[in-house]
């Protein structure tokens, strides 16, 4: 019984612990609360000092039992006085116990800071400016040292509580880059960090990647930390003179080299080694060098050959190109990759132009066609300046069709004219973007659009429609395109011939081709090829739908017919027929992979024959198959023009200059809304 009584002592004492501290407004409450569980504990003493009575008297069995039962019933009594005094206070208004504050904590990592002025952080986070409240503390930078910098920001609560300003940066000439590092000329490669942020910080604010960085300039400053590329600060943007060409091996087979064979036409400089250590060699002109991956020129980053002369040029003894061993101005970079050498030559882009514009068109061209050529030609290789083609290697192009001809054929003083009458001129669009200045070879007498190459950014290219490319300047003329998209118009038009048509007396301007026996197994394993370059545009019927599945057989065919057509009549969509399946082929250059047998000859329209390896001229051509019985066998095309049929047509601009047509007007007949302006004025 002390232990029961002890028990209510210590209940007491932790009820008038729990009443502590509680308003005047509750006092009453918790008195009588109070006084009615004192009671309760004096009920209990006094039935202790019973027992105690009665046992000095001796109680019988009975009676010791009565009483441990009324104590039992007390003592839970009074438990249950304990609970109810706890929730009364529990329910009480003013009297629940706050939950403890966790603060919440956010950490910004490589944000740019626009501005900072002792009670605010204005910052520019993943494209957006959000501003912050903060307090100036001890330790941290002075609100002017904070402005434009990188830094990591913490936040408590939606208060800055911590600002680290990452102040090391470096610049130099961006050599390459990719998503795992960039090499900056006299610091080497260095990795990007994973949550590097880049940023734009000239004219409008803006978020950029690696993939923006204008490679063999220094229009950026990296910032470091712990060896690490954490933020990119592109802080210019200027005018650029010098191209860096990727060079591929004999015949444009591949882009890595087994071995070089250098010289030059003047006395010229080999530099090599780590940048804190560079070595140099000088050779004669003429003075054969030969390097491959064992070399011990390959004790750094890059090997630079660099003629001692400006106007000298570096030959490539071992490359082979249709003029022989080719020449080149500027300099080149051997770099050292596990597939081989890469060779890069950096080459003012006037002087690119040089040997691009007479391996893209005749040299024989009159000025105005070749001047309008080479203004597509530089905006073409302008455009890839501002995006490289070959970031992880520092190259803006490479030198075969991928992107444009380079020093396949000697340069022609026409075609060097016409560069330089239209020194730094580039085409643009009425936004004020460079222009997509697509061409190729012969119109059949119209044109079509960029739709043809089905991606969402061709569609964007409105600039480039499907037109007439003919002396009619009339409304029926501009609609022509849009007319052809009719199977039957379109059949009428290309098995005839249009007087008024710039092109009308081009080889190209009308062609056949008959294939009298398909080769079932060389077609399937074509369709099975495009298949793989695009899943989406080689398509089988399932039920009532197209669907994108592997082609495992093409059987005896039973239909072949042209079902869909773009802008200028233009093939979008080649039906085959087969007795268990039935193919779709979408855009036009799948078409003409599909319908090459690579045998037949095509037939111009002066007698003339010509073999088409993988791709028929063009995908303007309507299609008349060959049965026998329900079998088709064979297929006769008539067709025109050579080439996609987008933006200039080369033959279209040779016929125009020579009826009295400007360049500027040549291209602005093909490039509609566009204009000429000059880059570095």
């Amino acid at each position: 019984m002390v232990a029961v009584t002890h028990l209510a002592s210590l209940g007491v004492k932790k009820q008038e612990a729990a009443f502590w501290g509680n308003t005047k407004d509750e006092e009453q409450s918790e008195r009588t609360a109070l006084l009615n569980f004192r009671i309760s504990i004096g009920r209990i003493g006094k039935a202790e000092c019973e027992v105690k009575n009665l046992h000095n008297g001796h109680m019988n069995q009975s009676q010791r039992m009565q009483l441990k039962t009324l104590i039992c019933i007390l003592g839970l009594g009074v438990l249950l006085i304990i609970v109810i005094a706890r929730l009364f206070m529990i329910l009480q208004p003013g009297t629940e116990q706050e939950e403890p504050h966790i603060p919440v904590i956010e950490e910004f990592r490589n944000v740019w800071i626009m501005e900072a002025d002792g009670e605010a952080l204005l910052m520019y986070k993943e494209g957006e400016e959000i501003s912050y409240p903060y307090e100036l503390q001890a330790g941290n930078s002075k609100p002017e040292q904070m402005r434009e910098q990188l830094a990591d920001i913490v936040l408590t609560d939606g208060v800055i509580t911590e600002i680290h300003i990452k102040s090391d940066k470096i610049n130099g000439k961006v050599l390459s880059g990719d998503a795992t590092g960039i090499e900056v000329e006299g610091y080497g490669r260095l990795p990007l960090a994973e949550d590097y942020r880049g940023y734009r910080i000239y004219k409008t604010l803006a978020m950029c990647t690696v993939s923006d960085l204008a490679f063999g300039y220094p229009y950026a400053d990296f910032v470091v930390e712990n060896g690490q590329i954490c933020g990119i600060l592109i802080v210019r943007e200027e005018a650029m003179e010098y191209i860096r060409v990727l060079l591929k091996t004999s015949d444009y087979a591949g882009i890595y080299h087994e071995q070089l064979q250098i010289t030059a036409d003047t006395a010229f400089t080999i530099q090599y080694g780590p940048y804190e250590n560079r070595q140099t060699e000088q050779h004669a002109a003429g003075e054969l060098v030969s390097i491959d991956k064992s070399s011990p020129y390959f004790q750094g980053e890059r090997v630079l050959i660099a003629p001692d002369v400006l106007t000298g040029k570096v030959i490539l003894q071992n490359v082979s190109r249709s003029q022989g061993a080719p020449n080149y101005r500027g300099c080149m970079e051997v770099q050292l990759t596990e597939e081989g050498m890469v060779v890069i030559n950096e080459v003012l882009l006037e002087e690119y132009l040089y040997c691009v514009v007479p391996s893209e068109m005749p040299a024989s061209y009159p000025d105005e066609a070749l001047q309008a050529q080479a203004v597509c030609a530089r905006t073409y290789a302008y455009g890839h300046m501002q995006q490289a083609g070959y970031p992880e290697y520092g190259a803006h192009v490479d030198d075969s069709t991928s992107y444009q001809v380079y020093n396949n054929i000697l340069e022609q003083e026409s075609t060097t004219t016409a560069v330089k009458e239209t020194y730094g001129q580039l085409l643009y669009t009425a936004d004020g973007n460079l222009a997509g200045t697509y061409y190729y070879s012969t119109s059949c007498g119209v044109g079509t659009d960029a739709d043809i190459w089905k991606t969402e950014a061709s569609r964007a290219l409105t600039y480039l429609r499907g037109k007439s490319v003919s002396r009619q300047e009339t409304e029926a003329a501009s609609d022509m395109a849009d007319m052809l998209k009719d199977e039957a118009a379109f059949a009428n038009f290309i098995q005839s011939k249009n007087a008024d048509d710039f092109e009308v007396n081009e080889g190209w301007y009308r062609w056949t081709y008959t294939v009298p026996v398909i080769d079932t197994q060389r077609m399937l394993g074509i369709l099975q090829n495009r298949y793989q370059a695009n899943r989406n545009l080689v398509l089988t019927l399932q039920g009532e739908a197209y669907v994108s599945e592997p082609i495992e057989e093409l059987d005896e065919i039973t239909d072949m017919y042209i079902a869909s057509r773009g802008s200028g009549g233009v093939a979008d969509e080649l039906m085959i027929k087969t007795k268990e399946h039935t193919y779709k082929v979408i855009s036009e250059h799948n078409i003409r992979y599909v319908l090459n047998n690579g045998e037949s000859p095509v037939v111009r329209q002066d007698g003339s024959e010509v073999t088409a390896a993988t791709l028929l001229p063009s995908a303007f051509f309507v299609l008349s198959a060959g049965k026998e019985g329900e079998k088709v066998v064979g297929y006769n095309l008539t067709g025109g023009g050579f080439g996609h049929g987008v933006g200039m047509s080369q033959n279209g601009a040779k016929n125009m200059a020579n009826s009295g047509y400007t360049s500027d007007e040549i291209l602005t007949f093909f490039y509609e809304g566009c204009s000429v302006q000059n880059v570095y004025e």
